[in-house]
């Protein structure tokens, strides 16, 4: 076969498509280099560059002077073992004490002259609330004007009548007339002036106002009257409520209705104030079951004992009552929790020695339920800790403690701030 020459076209076309073919390896080469992962990071590694810092962890000792922790009134107590008493939980809500509460009505149909109090303040019985103005009172002051003046002249005419009686000047029969119309007129003055005292106007008053004032001390409540509002006798103007006194209404199952007895005391935490226990005390347990429910109505007295008002009707918390039959040396510790809803009055299973500090001692550090233990080279060091039960202010504690540690049960706050004040000092 005779092969005619390469020509200079077809050299260089060849070479062009050797060149091709090199790139194509070289590009396919580099991509596997990839995918194995030489040339980008890992998805692990990506990951990691991603993740935020760690949080570095807060300072867990404060150090204070003697003349510091002196003046700020730190004291502490050493951890013991105790036996706490059997609780029954109830949840309920706050409401005001029928025999220190009042709702004051306008007592007669009229118009609302002056108002003098507002929602929230605070009043001591015989405070002026409102000036109602009512054409019915000014009636039935000048209804007992004139009973008045008549009663006094009857009475005068029956005494020169009985006078004339020896002279032959006047009949016996007219002066016992006389008596009669005079008693007759004592009467409706009586009654004007008995009209009046009901309303809580003074009969020695002039005019059509009507002054409404507090029975009670206590707090308004509620206030519906305004300036110029026309009222009715049965209008309630004003409601008001001492709740330095208040109560906590709870429900109760109907089995431990034996167990839980008028007078037993109770700790009361309410929503609001969670780091706030009140002194609770069993008033009254109600007559009448709840068929559906099978609970009794419970109502416990509940008292603000620092005046601070931090009680309000229809506040929502948890009453613990304490049981008579507290736990003892020969409670069982394996009596298995009640399975009950806690809203019904759940009881919480009796339990032997347990480590227990008071509420005082507890504080709330990153989120965390901890205390303060004094070192015995004068440092505080912060102790995360798992609580359990409480009652008669004491809580108890599951881990994070030992007995004999001697832990801050005043001064607690003071600690924490000067835990905080070492966290940003050291961020700075």
């Amino acid at each position: 076969m005779i092969h005619a020459p390469e020509t200079a076209h077809a050299r260089r076309a060849r070479h062009r498509l050797w060149l091709v073919c090199w790139a194509g390896l070289t590009l396919a080469g580099c991509r596997g280099c990839r995918d194995s992962g030489e040339g980008t990071p890992t998805p692990a590694a990506a990951q990691h560059k991603d993740e935020p810092a760690p949080h570095e962890s807060l300072p867990t000792r404060v150090s204070l002077s003697a003349e510091v922790a002196k003046a700020a009134g730190i004291r502490t107590q050493p951890v013991t073992a105790q036996y706490l008493p059997a609780t029954v939980e109830i949840v309920g809500e706050v409401a005001a004490d029928p025999d220190r509460s009042a709702r004051v009505t306008a007592r007669i149909a009229g118009r609302v002259a002056s108002v003098h109090v507002r929602e929230g303040d605070r009043v001591r019985a015989g405070t002026l609330l409102c000036v109602v103005e009512s054409l019915d009172l000014l009636r039935t002051r000048a209804m007992l004007a004139a009973a008045q003046a008549r009663e006094k002249s009857a009475s005068e005419n029956a005494a020169r009548l009985s006078t004339l009686v020896p002279s032959g000047l006047a009949a016996r029969q007219e002066v016992l007339g006389a008596t009669a119309e005079s008693q007759a007129l004592q009467a409706e003055a009586s009654a004007a002036a008995q009209t009046l005292n009901t309303l809580g106007a003074s009969a020695a008053g002039h005019g059509s106002r009507l002054e409404l004032r507090t029975p009670i001390d206590g707090v308004i409540v509620s206030r519906s009257a305004t300036l110029g509002q026309s009222v009715e006798p049965t209008h309630v103007l004003f409601d008001i409520a001492d709740l330095d006194h208040a109560h906590f209404v709870g429900r109760l199952f109907e089995k431990n209705l034996s167990r839980v007895q008028a007078g037993a005391m109770a700790e009361i935490r309410l929503n609001a104030y969670p780091q706030q226990v009140f002194v609770g005390k069993v008033e009254s347990i109600g007559r009448q079951l709840d068929p559906m429910a099978r609970t009794v109505v419970a109502r416990l007295r509940i008292t603000d004992e620092k005046g601070a008002g931090l009680l309000r009707i229809g506040l929502f918390g948890v009453a613990r009552i304490s049981l008579p039959d507290a736990a003892g040396p020969d409670s069982d510790p394996s009596e298995p929790a009640l399975a009950e809803p806690r809203d019904g009055g759940s009881e919480r299973p009796r339990a032997g020695k347990k480590l227990v500090v008071p509420l005082s001692a507890l504080s709330r550090i990153t989120d965390r339920d901890a205390v303060f233990v004094r070192q015995p080279d004068g440092h505080f060091e912060v102790h995360p800790v798992t609580l359990g039960r409480t009652a008669s202010g004491q809580v108890e504690i599951l881990s994070g403690l030992r007995a004999g540690e001697q832990v801050v049960i005043d001064g607690v706050f003071t600690l924490k701030s000067a835990l905080l004040r070492s966290t940003l000092a050291e961020e700075d």
